[in-house]
C-alpha cells in the first residue's frame, strides 16, 4: 500500500508537519529512531521524577500562526517566564544582553574603558565583509568583549578557532544586536511587541508545565487520534526513488536489526542530511556525495545533577565563559518550571557539556561524567560536592550542525542535485537542511512544506525561512509586508503574496 506522506524524524519539523497533513486527512507516518521519546532535541527527559532538556527551549516567536500553533495543541498547559541568563566570568555574574553599570563595577574601571576603546575602534576600522565568526562578532561588540564574553564560549561549543567558524552563524545567532543596541535597550527597553524586538532581548517567554516535550508528546497523541501512525525505534536507512511509478521507497531497520520498507509519494524528511544524503537511491552524483560526507556536526551530552536546593542563582540558564572548565553551559530546571522538579527542597542543573562523538568526553563513563560534572560545578563555586545527591548522563548525536567556511558551498551542490533527480523529497528542520533552525523556524519549514504539498506545487521557499524569522517577502505594490500572521513566510521566485 502507498501512504501519501512518510515523514523521517519526530522532532519539531516533523512532528509540525504530521500534525497538519493529519489534520487534513492526509495519510501520514512517521519514523522515528528514538525508541522512547518524540521531540527531537527538544524532549524531556525524565529520571526519578525529575524532568530535564536537552537544552533549554523557551517558547516565543515572532510569528503569529507558530505561537497559534503551540496554543492549539497544548492549550493551557503553559506558563509564563521571565528570562533571566547571565553570563558567569571570573568568578561573576554578568547579566546577558550587557547592562552598563553592572559591567564597569565587575570588570573594573581599567578593563571597561579598555573595552569601550576597542568597540569604539571596532567602529572606526571594521572588519569588511567579515568571513568568520572572530570578525563579525568585533565588529559588532569591540575585540575586548569579543574575548571575555565570545571566545570562550563559542569555541567550546564548536571545537574549534573562531576565525573557522562561518560568520553566518554570527548573523544567524545574534544577529542584529551590538554594544551599542545591548546598552540602550538597558536603559530603553524595546517596545513594539513581538514584532519589533531581537530575541536576544526578549524578557519574557512561554514555558510546557513539563518541559518542552510536553508539547511534542501531545502533538503526537493527536497525529495518532487521527489516524496517522508513529513508529517508535524506526531507523530510515535508504530511500529508493522509482520514477517509472512516482513514488519513494523508504528502508528502515527496526531496534531487533529487522528490516522493512514502506511506500509513498512523499517524503518530510528531518534527519541528518548528511545522512539520507548517502543513503539515497539511485546514488547522488559524486560532487554531492562528496560535499555530504564534508557535512559536519557537533554532538553534545548534558549531565542532569539533582542537588540540594541553595538558590546559588536562579537563572534559568547561565554561560561558562571559563576555560579551566570544560561545561560550556548550565541550566537550572526549576527556574524554566517548578513543576520539573518533584521536591521543593531540590533542584535540577543540567551541565552541558560540547563534544564530538567518539572523542574522550564522549567516550567517559556515565560515572565519570558525574563526577566531573559535580567537581566543576564546586570548584566554580556554585554547589559544595556534598549537596549533589543523584546524576544522570544523556548523550546527544548531531546536536549542531556545523557552520564551517564551506558548510553553505557544500548545501548548494547537494541541494542542486536533489532539486534536479529526486522529487518530492522535502528537507526540513534544523539537521534536515543543515541549518541551525531555532524551534520555531523549524516549525515554520514544515508548515511551508505541507502548504506546498497540498498545493500540488511549491508556492513557498522553504530554504528562505531565516534565524529571525524577518523574511520581509515583497507584495504586490512593491513594500515590504507589514507582518501578520503569515509573517516570515517567504515566497517562491516569481510568486507574490496576494
Amino acid at each position: 500500500m502507498v501512504a501519501e506522506v512518510i515523514c523521517i524524524g519526530a522532532g519539531p519539523a516533523g512532528l509540525t508537519a504530521a500534525y497538519l497533513l493529519s489534520k487534513q486527512g492526509v495519510p501520514v507516518t512517521i519514523l522515528e529512531k528514538d525508541p522512547v521519546y518524540v521531540g527531537g532535541i527538544s524532549k524531556t527527559i525524565t529520571y526519578k521524577g525529575f524532568c530535564f532538556d536537552i537544552g533549554g527551549h523557551r517558547f516565543f516567536s515572532k510569528s503569529e500562526e507558530i505561537e497559534k500553533l503551540w496554543d492549539e495543541i497544548l492549550g493551557d498547559d503553559f506558563l509564563k517566564r521571565q528570562r533571566k541568563s547571565r553570563i558567569f566570568y571570573r568568578g561573576k555574574f554578568f547579566s546577558y544582553p550587557l547592562k552598563p553599570f553592572e559591567a564597569l563595577t565587575n570588570l573594573g574601571i581599567f578593563t571597561s574603558v579598555q573595552c569601550l576603546a576597542s568597540y569604539i575602534r571596532a567602529k572606526i576600522f571594521p572588519y569588511k565583509n567579515p568571513k568568520n565568526f572572530a570578525e563579525w562578532t568585533t565588529n559588532h561588540f569591540g575585540t575586548k568583549l569579543f574575548n571575555i564574553f565570545f571566545k570562550t564560549y563559542t569555541e567550546k561549543v564548536w571545537g574549534m578557532k573562531c576565525n573557522e567558524i562561518s560568520a553566518d552563524w554570527a548573523a544567524q545567532r545574534i544577529k542584529g544586536l551590538s554594544l551599542w543596541i545591548a546598552v540602550k535597550n538597558a536603559f530603553f527597553p524595546q517596545k513594539g511587541g513581538r514584532q519589533n524586538s531581537i530575541k536576544t532581548l526578549i524578557d519574557s517567554f512561554r514555558y510546557p508545565r513539563k518541559g518542552p516535550g510536553m508539547m511534542w508528546e501531545r502533538a503526537a497523541e493527536k497525529i495518532k487520534q487521527r489516524g496517522g501512525e508513529i513508529k517508535m525505534g524506526a531507523e530510515a536507512v535508504e530511500l529508493h526513488y522509482l520514477p517509472e511509478r512516482r513514488i519513494w521507497q523508504v528502508h528502515y531497520k527496526t531496534q531487533d536489526g529487522a528490516g522493512e520498507i514502506l511506500e509513498a509519494r512523499h517524503v518530510i524528511n528531518s534527519a541528518p542530511l548528511k545522512e539520507i544524503a548517502e543513503g539515497l537511491k539511485p546514488a547522488l552524483p559524486l560532487s554531492a556525495l562528496q560535499a555530504a560526507g564534508s557535512l559536519r556536526y557537533r554532538d553534545f551530552l548534558i549531565v542532569a545533577l539533582i542537588v540540594e536546593d541553595k538558590n546559588i542563582f536562579d537563572d534559568n540558564w547561565i554561560y561558562i565563559h571559563d576555560p579551566s572548565v570544560k561545561v560550556g553551559r548550565i541550566q537550572n530546571f526549576k527556574s524554566w518550571s517548578p513543576e520539573m522538579v518533584p521536591d521543593p527542597n531540590l533542584n535540577c542543573y543540567g551541565m552541558e557539556y560540547f563534544c564530538f562523538e567518539g572523542d574522550g568526553l564522549w567516550n567517559s563513563s556515565d560515572e565519570g561524567l558525574i563526577k566531573l560534572a559535580t567537581s566543576e560545578l564546586a570548584k566554580l563555586g556554585l554547589a559544595g560536592e556534598s549537596d549533589i545527591k543523584d546524576g544522570y548522563v544523556v548523550r546527544q548525536k548531531k546536536a549542531y550542525p556545523v557552520y564551517d567556511g564551506h558548510y553553505m558551498q557544500h548545501i548548494n551542490t547537494i541541494r542542486a542535485a536533489l532539486e534536479k533527480h529526486y522529487p518530492n523529497l522535502h528537507l526540513v528542520g534544523r539537521n534536515g537542511m543543515h541549518k541551525y533552525n531555532n524551534q520555531d523556524h523549524a516549525m515554520m519549514t514544515a508548515v511551508l512544506t505541507v502548504k506546498n504539498i497540498l498545493a500540488g506545487k511549491q508556492i513557498y521557499d522553504v530554504w528562505k525561512v531565516n534565524q529571525d524569522a524577518e523574511y520581509h517577502e515583497t507584495v504586490e505594490n512593491g513594500e515590504k509586508s507589514s507582518g501578520s500572521s503569515l509573517r516570515a513566510v517567504p515566497l517562491s521566485s516569481g510568486k507574490k503574496n496576494g
